[in-house]
This record gives C-alpha cells, sequence and structure tokens, in this order.
C-alpha cells in the first residue's frame, strides 16, 4: 500500500525520488570500498585522505558554482551536468594510477567517498521539490526523500562489498573487484543525466515569482532577502559538516577493518543496515516536526545521536561496537529532513536553489578539511579512536548553537499554531 504522502507525488517528484535513489546509490557503492581502492592501487594513507580532502573542496567549488546560477540558467542543466562530471570522476579513477590525474579527477568529477550527497543535485532538487508540495507536505515528503536515499545508500554499501569481496584472491583481483564498483559508479552517472533530461519545465523556477535583485552580490550568489538567515545557517552547517568529516563512512568502515578486522563484504552489511535504520528514522522526524517545530526536532533529535557516537570507539568488542553504531544511525539522520525543510521555509521562493546550494557548499567546506586531519590519525595506531571523540564534542557544540540562534524563528507555517 502505497502511503498517502507519496500518492501526492507529480511526475516531476517521482522523477525526483528516482534520481535520488540512483545518485545515493552509486554513492553507497564506492563508499564502502574507495579506501580500499586508493591503497591497493599504491597510495599511501595519507595521500589517500589529502586525495579525499581536495575530492570534496572540487565539489564545494562545483556546487556553489552551479546551484546559485540553476535558477538562471536552467535546473534541468545544471542537473545534467553534475551527472556528467560524474561519469568522468568514475572513468579517471577505475583507469589511473596516477596521483595527479587522481587530484584533477577528483577536485573537477563528481564522486563521494562519504555516502552522502556530493555535487550540485541536492540543493537544485530540493527546491524543485518545494516548489511542487504545498508548505504542509513539505517536511513529510522530504522525510520519504531521506529514506529514499538511506535505502539506497545501504543497497550501494551493501553491493559495493559484495561485488569486491566476489573478487577476492590475490592483490590484483581485489584491485580490479574494486575498479568494477568504481566503473558501475560512472554508468549510473550516465544514466542519472538521461533521467534528469526527461524532466519536465515544472521543475524550473517559475516565472511568476518575484526575480532577484539586481545586485552584484544577488546576482553572483542568487541571494537577496534572506541573505543574513543563509549566512548563519551556513556557518552553522559548516561545523556539523566538519565533525561529520572525521567518521565519513569510507574512514568508519576502515576503522572497523583497523581495529577488528572487519573485511569489506562484512563491512558492506553493517552500513546496509545502518543506512536502512537512519532512513527509517526520518519518517518520525516529520510526525515530531508537525508536534513540535522543526528547530526542536532538529537538535532534540541529533544530540543523542551524537553521545551514541562518542562512544562507538569506548566499547570493548566488535558486537557492541556495531550495536552502538547501529543505534546511532536509528536516529542520526531525524534531522536531515527538518534541516532541509526549514532552510526552504526560511527564503523566498527564487532564493531556494542558491540557498540550498549554500548551505550545502558551506557543509562540503566543512567536510573537505576534516579527512585531511583524520589521514594522519590514521596512519597512527594509538589515535584511531580519535576521529569519533572530536566529531560527537563539535556535533554536540553545534546542536547547542543551532537551538539558540534559531528557536526563535520557527518556519512561516509554524508561526500560526502554538509549539
Amino acid at each position: 500500500m502505497i502511503p498517502e504522502t507519496l500518492q501526492l507525488l507529480t511526475r516531476d517528484a517521482r522523477l525526483l525520488f528516482l534520481t535520488r535513489f540512483t545518485r545515493l546509490f552509486a554513492y553507497g557503492l564506492v563508499s564502502v570500498i574507495l579506501v580500499f581502492y586508493l591503497v591497493g592501487i599504491g597510495l599511501s594513507e595519507a595521500q589517500t585522505g589529502l586525495l579525499l580532502t581536495l575530492t570534496l573542496v572540487g565539489d564545494t567549488a562545483i556546487s556553489l558554482f552551479l546551484t546559485t546560477q540553476a535558477d538562471r540558467v536552467g535546473r534541468r542543466l545544471t542537473l545534467i551536468i553534475g551527472a556528467l562530471l560524474m561519469v568522468g570522476a568514475g572513468l579517471v579513477f577505475a583507469f589511473t594510477r596516477n596521483f595527479v590525474w587522481l587530484l584533477i579527477a577528483g577536485t573537477v568529477g563528481v564522486i563521494s567517498p562519504s555516502g552522502n550527497e556530493v555535487g550540485p543535485f541536492l540543493s537544485i532538487e530540493q527546491a524543485a521539490l518545494s516548489q511542487v508540495v504545498t508548505a504542509r507536505e513539505r517536511t513529510g515528503i522530504f522525510a520519504w526523500y531521506t529514506l529514499a536515499g538511506s535505502f539506497a545508500t545501504a543497497l550501494g554499501a551493501l553491493a559495493g562489498g559484495l561485488l569486491s569481496h566476489s573478487a577476492q584472491g590475490t592483490a590484483a583481483s581485489q584491485v580490479r573487484g574494486y575498479r568494477a564498483v568504481i566503473l558501475l559508479y560512472g554508468a549510473l552517472g550516465l544514466f542519472l543525466a538521461f533521467v534528469f533530461q526527461r524532466a519536465s519545465r515544472q521543475v524550473e523556477i517559475s516565472t511568476a515569482e518575484p526575480a532577484l535583485a539586481s545586485s552584484g552580490f544577488a546576482r553572483l550568489f542568487g541571494v537577496h532577502k534572506s541573505r543574513h538567515v543563509i549566512a548563519k545557517l551556513s556557518a552553522l552547517f559548516a561545523l556539523d559538516a566538519f565533525a561529520g568529516g572525521f567518521v565519513l563512512q569510507s574512514f568508519a568502515a576502515y576503522w572497523f577493518y583497523l581495529r577488528y578486522g572487519v573485511n569489506p563484504a562484512s563491512l558492506g552489511v553493517i552500513f546496509f543496515w545502518a543506512n536502512i535504520l537512519s532512513g527509517i528514522s526520518a519518517l518520525l522526524a516529520s510526525r515530531l516536526a508537525a508536534r513540535f517545530g522543526l528547530i526542536r526536532t532538529m537538535v532534540a533529535t541529533h544530540l543523542p545521536s551524537n553521545v551514541l557516537l562518542l562512544l562507538v570507539p569506548l566499547m570493548p568488542n566488535l558486537p557492541l561496537a556495531i550495536a552502538v553504531l547501529l543505534a546511532r544511525f536509528s536516529i542520526s539522520q531525524m534531522d536531515v529532513p527538518t534541516r532541509q525543510s526549514y532552510t526552504m521555509a526560511v527564503v523566498t521562493p527564487d532564493e531556494r536553489s542558491a540557498a540550498a546550494g549554500i548551505t550545502g557548499v558551506a557543509r562540503t567546506t566543512g567536510s573537505a578539511i576534516s579527512p585531511l586531519f583524520v589521514g594522519f590519525l590514521f596512519s597512527r595506531p594509538s589515535l584511531i579512536n580519535t576521529p569519533f571523540l572530536i566529531a560527537g564534542i563539535l556535533k554536540i557544540v553545534y546542536d547547542l548553537l543551532l537551538y539558540r540562534s534559531f528557536v526563535s524563528l520557527p518556519a512561516p507555517e509554524e508561526q500560526q499554531r502554538p509549539l
């Protein structure tokens, strides 16, 4: 039986759900094996950390440019360009061991070491979805949108682990298995470009909506009236993402290997269930937000998940570490649809692509810096637990600052009802 919320989806909304699922499946594929692959083709752990940092830096620059111009040059065209950048990154990563070429492909192309969203896609899709649903439906639709992505990431992580495990044997055969996963990633990018091309003009900004202000700032960044709110949100989101960068899924998977010797196939199963739990939790978030408000829901669900994150490396054995990790994932993503919905609610319609893009880029920027430090920490056995501790503490600080800064600024649809 199809939930009532999903029955409301238009054709374009269904296409956006399909692209979200396909993209996150592709990201999940590479997230579990990417560090193994790079180390397998001869990169050191420090080089891998540098490469992943610059990969996220490149995604930041590309995303900032594309998302702030998307409403002006066309959302469909921008999404197709992003998909082709996925294809390019996949091909280069698959066919070269040269560190310089990998740096170029990682910086200019789109590839996700975390299993999470990178590139311009999420920001533009959020803006398009907000345009075709009502304010009352928005958080619920975003919750299902988040679930679709988490389920896809989970399946991708499982598939990536199983595909690479099927080629286990010699070191060379292992690398071939990882390379096959990278090539599949590129093929899925090509499929995305095809689907984006089939979207209608309904996903574009309506000509009836107000045009951007003519100031240079507005033309450059695509925001005008809401720039102060967007700046504050961006700073806070960057802090949260910087903390999250210490526990990227690729590095978390590698930590389980270093600490407990867990193989890629088993890691795929672990992160399959982790992402399933995180996606399901998003559905509850929309109900809580309807009762308590978006900001209160974001903070109240995120704080305990960060306490659990602190506990993961303190567990004395593998089963307990996995149990705490899964418990953390079961509530860690409840702030995602509420965060996305809140950002879309507090800006004007013609700023939505840019607002989502700028805040998304802020998150990417924050997470881009962390892997450089993680590579250093992982290269020293006595420090491999440190990333979890840093991430948990900084995320708790973020939660407290977010509540203090925005609890007095509810979304417009919340202002007419008591909390």
